[in-house]
């Protein structure tokens, strides 16, 4: 018997681990990991290809008005055990992690006409069930009746740590109070932009990971998101 599918909806500050727990969580649910980030990289990634960005100005009106020939999904890919993004049927999971796609998605994911046609298709990808999203506001805005909703939060101090070792392993020359001063500043702007501002659900369960392995936090998320689907089963 198919087990009923249900959405996750994982929301929360900056510096959290929610794509990590997201992406375990969807690989050990058999879920398909739907990848929010992904898909404003592969809206950029269109408009560069199609001369909408030049010198990092956005034509914002002209990508407003392109968004209905843009259709992004995602696959598990099972030799790489990696989720792949889609554009119109195209694979260019690797062409959006480029230095100049990165360099350019801020302004377009902070257009008000692109976010709400990629939350169309958020919940298209989203129709049948079976997935997990992660964000600032998929709990709120682009799944309010999911089944699960997480609300991932840590002390500053512990995510500044946690990202100042993180750069320090790749080498790079960093201070830990400019680290927790842009954490800080990231929670107030992430909290108070117009724009799908960050903000828990009513229905969200709260973990507070300051003091959570990785693995601690699967296992937590995974008996969560057992009990609510027997739930619905029964």
């Amino acid at each position: 018997m198919t087990k009923k599918k249900i959405v996750i909806a994982i929301d929360g500050h900056s510096s959290c681990g929610k794509s990590t727990l997201a992406k375990s969580l969807a690989r050990e649910l058999g879920y398909t990991y739907i990848d929010s980030g992904a898909m404003y990289r592969a809206v950029t990634l269109f408009a560069l290809r199609n001369g909408l960005i030049k010198n990092s100005k956005v034509d914002e009106e002209e990508l407003i008005a392109r968004m209905k020939d843009i259709r992004i999904t995602f696959e598990w890919d099972t030799d790489t055990e990696k989720n792949t993004t889609f554009l119109n049927g195209e694979n260019i999971e690797n062409e959006i992690r480029q230095l100049e796609v990165s360099n350019n998605v801020s302004p377009v994911s902070t257009i008000a006409g692109v976010r709400s046609e990629l939350v169309i298709q958020q919940r298209e990808n989203g129709k049948n069930k079976g997935i997990v999203m992660d964000g600032r506001d998929i709990g709120t805005v682009v799944f309010p009746d999911a089944e699960l909703k997480i609300f991932m939060t840590a002390s500053p101090e512990i995510r500044a740590q946690r990202r100042y070792l993180e750069l320090k392993e790749k080498g790079a020359e960093v201070d830990f109070d400019k680290i927790l001063q842009n954490v800080e500043q990231r929670d107030t702007i992430d909290s108070g932009r117009e724009v799908s501002p960050l903000k828990k659900a009513d229905d969200a369960i709260v973990l507070d990971n300051s003091h959570l392995t990785r693995e601690e936090q699967l296992q937590w998320a995974l008996e969560m998101a057992k009990e609510i689907i027997e739930e619905h089963e029964g």
